[in-house]
């Protein structure tokens, strides 16, 4: 059994351009394009909430996170998803290092006996079944919500906007929580014409 912190990586993140192409378009006005442009006009647009050409830019981020976490943000419809599977995913071979992997939660105390046990427990239980000729698909029925997944998210990027107002809001929970304000803290260094 392991515990890790909950992560994330930006594997795809749109610059401004495509938004001001898009933008442009609208008003046949690409003839003013030039270096620094893109900044102006996306400031412009987001003062104004004329937040349709926001649309244009995506990112995608892998997170690292626990199946409780995911099952909220998969609330959120106009992302694209890929998630790892616990159908297929036999955590009793070599690549999962024949052990279930836990995420750390949030204000809890992670080292809890009653927690750990649980969590033990739910290891022990899932490789038994196993053991006895289970399929991973059933036998990940047993396996808490604590459970680390992987899960891929794209949106554009008015969809992460509206994403970071609910999931950063102080009634959040705080797993989710956590992740968007830090994921956010990174949107807003990489393009703070939208996100701050």
């Amino acid at each position: 059994m392991k515990i890790l912190p909950q992560s994330f990586e930006i594997l795809q993140f749109d610059d401004l351009r495509v938004i001001e192409l898009a933008a442009r378009n609208c008003y046949k006005s690409e003839d003013k394009i030039e270096d620094g442009s893109a900044a102006r006009i996306v400031l412009n647009l987001v003062k104004n909430k004329h937040l349709a050409m926001i649309e244009f830019g995506s990112a995608a981020v892998r997170v690292i996170t626990d199946r409780a976490v995911t099952h909220e943000w998969v609330r959120h419809r106009l992302f694209s998803y890929a998630q790892e599977s616990q159908r297929y995913c036999n955590y009793s071979k070599d690549k999962f290092n024949k052990e279930i992997t836990y995420i750390e939660q949030e204000n809890a105390d992670n080292q809890n006996e009653d927690y750990l046990n649980a969590l033990r427990t739910a290891e022990k239980t899932y490789f038994a079944l196993l053991d006895a000729g289970w399929l991973p698909q059933i036998a990940r029925s047993v396996l808490p919500n604590a459970t680390k997944t992987e899960i891929i998210c794209k949106a554009n990027f008015r969809e992460w906007l509206h994403f970071f107002e609910l999931r950063t809001s102080p009634a959040a929970h705080p797993q989710i929580r956590k992740i968007a304000k830090e994921i956010q803290n990174e949107f807003r260094k990489r393009l703070p014409e939208i996100f701050s």
